[in-house]
């Protein structure tokens, strides 16, 4: 399927506030979600109640602008209602799309509603044609998030091969899971990511001194030690410190964010259709700057000008950035 019509940019929002500041900032479409485990942001004082909701769609649709819900996280066995709730209401408050991951919620939403556009999550892991194909078959799927496993060409090879309009992530956070299935969390904090919508939550969290210096728990396992005064990230288990042997450091992934600005023209020939910034919880200023500055970045792909440069180091995990697996130089 073929994406030459102008980038749509896809933006995030934990709160209301950074709703209106994604929308003044230039964002196109904004993706959100309710205060409860239906959605995979599922963090104390984020999300959206139904009518804090509803106000935000009708705010974006006096602008010219789209919302999209997340229901993004899989329902636990006997407590369906929670997650079929959350897609009558994302159909009744009119949402332009809702993103669902769970096959049953798929099958619940486009029978239950189907005038109401469905994407597929990112959560649903879905890299190949194949896999893409089914689910527009099925339940009528219109887009599907692609995984950030693939390259530009294997992009682009999909796009060939599909009638469904690819959105794929620009910038934000990485995680070396698969999309969030996050065994490290879960045995550590007894939280699932996929289902319970909360990677290393704060409730689990310590922070002591010990020896001079500040320790880092999640569940009970010290993830960083650094010294009085230093600033401590905060203690995910994919991007803790450890020792092993005599090697020191970060074991599993190093804290780095995503930042293929750069790689706008390439993906914009790849057929993609939007693109994607993580970041449901972080704040209205951190939306806001994001947002602003890949605007300007869409602003001037499609009017064929160079891209600028990006200006977001400052915002991104140990101000560190990769253009992840689109480029795959660790192959």
């Amino acid at each position: 399927m073929s994406g030459q019509g102008k980038l749509e940019l896809v933006c995030p929002a934990g709160t209301p506030a950074a709703f209106r500041a994604a929308i003044d900032a230039g964002a196109h479409t904004v993706y959100c979600g309710f205060n409860d485990e239906t959605n995979a942001r599922n963090f104390p004082g984020l999300n959206f109640s139904r009518a804090e909701m509803t106000e935000s769609i009708k705010f974006a649709h006096r602008r010219g602008g789209k919302t999209l819900i997340a229901v993004n996280t899989f329902p636990r066995a006997g407590d369906l209602a929670l997650w079929t709730n959350a897609v009558d209401d994302a159909a009744r408050l009119g949402a332009d799309a809702v993103i669902l991951a769970d096959i049953g919620l798929l099958d619940y939403a486009s029978r239950r509603h189907p005038s109401l556009r469905l994407h597929l999550s990112v959560q649903a892991a879905a890299a190949n044609a194949d896999a893409i194909a089914f689910y527009a078959r099925s339940f009528g799927v219109k887009r599907v998030v692609l995984p950030r496993v693939l390259t530009v060409q294997e992009i682009a090879a999909i796009n060939r091969a599909i009638a469904v309009e690819t959105e794929v992530f620009i910038f934000g956070g990485l995680c070396v899971m698969a999309e969030g299935r996050c065994s490290l969390s879960s045995y550590a904090t007894g939280k699932s990511p996929n289902m319970n919508g909360a990677c290393s939550p704060a409730s689990h969290v310590d922070y002591h001194e010990e020896d001079g210096e500040l320790v880092s728990r999640l569940g009970g396992f010290a993830i960083h030690r650094v010294a009085a005064g230093q600033a401590a990230p905060y203690p995910t288990l994919c991007k803790g410190c450890f020792q092993a042997g005599a090697y020191r450091g970060h074991v599993f992934e190093d804290p780095v964010s995503l930042d293929a600005a750069s790689l706008i023209p390439q993906l914009a020939e790849a057929g993609v259709t939007a693109l994607k910034i993580e970041g449901r919880q972080r704040s209205r200023a951190y939306t806001e700057a994001v947002v602003r500055s890949f605007r300007r970045a869409l602003d001037a792909q499609a009017a064929g000008k160079p891209i600028p440069a990006s200006e977001l180091r400052g915002l991104t995990e140990g101000q560190q950035t990769t253009s992840g697996a689109y480029r795959k130089t660790w192959r």
